[in-house]
């Protein structure tokens, strides 16, 4: 019976391989379709991921905004037929897999900061002081 579910599952599973990689933290943009009717269209939901959750094809993440000062989160389903671009826009620097804290924070307190990657220091420079590594050291200023 395990082996049956198995095999429903890896046919039933999408290559998730196209979209951006992305952590909790990170700001996204994902892109959808809603049907509506007869009608299909494309809607955006961009936000912060506050958790990923589930292992095969049920796994999901959980992505939220503020809109018009009211907290809203969308869970969405990595193997979902609706989802059609997951964008990632931004690192975010966080230390923790779930962000439920995130859900009590007011305005400034309740982003996230960006990940920055430094940039590795020459080895030929290593080890000099900082002024020698400038452009415009003392003898070409005052010489």
């Amino acid at each position: 019976m395990n082996e049956l579910l198995k095999y429903v599952q890896q046919q039933t599973a999408r290559e998730i391989s196209s979209f951006d990689f992305f952590k909790p933290g990170d700001n996204l943009s994902v892109t959808y379709k809603i049907i509506e009717g007869d009608k299909e269209r494309e809607q955006t939901f961009r936000g912060t991921v506050i958790q990923i959750k589930g292992t095969g094809v049920t796994k999901t993440f959980t992505v939220r905004k503020i809109s018009h000062g009211v907290g809203v989160e969308r869970i969405f389903p990595f193997n979902g037929p609706t989802l059609v671009k997951v964008e990632n826009l931004q690192k975010g620097r966080v230390r923790r897999a779930r962000l439920f804290y995130l859900r009590a924070a007011i305005g400034k307190a309740a982003r996230v900061r960006e990940k920055k990657f430094v940039k590795k220091q020459d080895t030929a420079l290593k080890g000099l002081k900082r002024k020698n590594n400038w452009s415009w050291d003392s003898e070409k200023k005052f010489g």
